[in-house]
């Protein structure tokens, strides 16, 4: 049976965050490295919009998170093409923010709903929602795995993908796939709020630290599950909410990560002949290029 945090009925707790926190370390590298921080914040809205409107419709809320987190992707995917990127990601926010907080309105459970909705429910995930969560999951890795040069390509040096041929923007409509799929999954757990600390946080502190783009990869989802681990065991024994300790120790692996890069920027700096050197050789990719990636 086991003790605390470890008994049975967390089975499905610690199978559906490990799951999600491989996707979001996957999926997170490229959020970081593209610069695509403001669509990662924007896509949960979306999915926290399905997720409402499914619990007042009463069906799946991993239906609704997934409809409405699509229809946000395919917004941006289309009209970010002939608008700018982050004035289209902010309409599309205000928007569905808009519309998630009717349906929060005509439910008879708001309070309850609105918590675990923004801020997940981690720890009353069943088994049996983690073998749909697992197929979106192996769905998302097996896509970014496919297109994996093309979007670390297209991610650090756009004009080298273009001169080979290969669409920029198509590359951007499966990223954005990826993103919402990764968002369908995390939403349940860790809420529309905390998906973007898990994306966001492991992954600056791998693109920090780690020098090859697989190393940072890596790095980045085995940060993603040390977090959702111990937030876990954390939660469980202080009987704080979850949300918390993901979100602070999403600041810390950017702060650790930030301050590892300092020091060795200063180290090149103070070293003979490395005045003028790069500051963030240990840094993968450029800095954001976009509001929304």
């Amino acid at each position: 049976m086991g003790l605390g945090p470890f008994s049975s009925f967390m089975t499905g707790t610690w199978l559906e965050a490990t799951v999600v926190a491989v996707v979001a370390g996957v999926v997170g590298f490229f959020v970081v490295v593209r610069g695509a921080a403001f669509a990662a914040h924007a896509i949960p809205q979306g999915a926290f919009t399905g997720a409402a409107g499914a619990a007042l419709a009463g069906v799946s809320t991993l239906a609704g998170v997934g409809t409405f987190s699509l229809l946000a992707v395919a917004a941006m995917a289309r009209w970010g093409r002939r608008a700018r990127h982050d004035v289209v990601t902010a309409l599309i926010l205000v928007g569905l923010l808009g519309l998630g907080s009717l349906f929060l309105s005509m439910s008879s459970q708001y309070s309850e709903q609105t918590f675990s909705l923004l801020f997940g429910e981690p720890l009353a995930v069943s088994t049996a929602q983690v073998i749909p969560s697992a197929s979106i999951g192996v769905a998302c890795l097996v896509l970014v795995a496919t297109i994996y040069r093309r979007l670390l390509l297209a991610s650090v040096a756009p004009e080298l993908v273009a001169a080979r041929g290969v669409s920029p923007e198509r590359v951007e409509s499966w990223f954005l796939l990826s993103l919402g799929a990764a968002t369908t999954l995390a939403l349940p757990v860790v809420g529309a709020l905390l998906v973007f600390s898990l994306m966001i946080g492991p992954a600056s502190a791998a693109r920090s630290l780690a020098r090859q783009p697989l190393s940072a990869v890596a790095l980045s989802v085995g940060l993603a599950l040390l977090t959702v681990w111990a937030s876990i065991v954390a939660a469980f024994y202080s009987n704080w909410p979850l949300g918390f300790f993901v979100g602070t120790l999403g600041v810390f692996w950017y702060l650790l990560g930030r301050g590892v890069q300092l020091r060795a920027a200063r180290s090149l700096a103070t070293a003979p002949g490395g005045a003028g050197g790069p500051a963030s050789g240990r840094s993968l990719g450029p800095g954001p290029r976009r509001g929304s990636g």
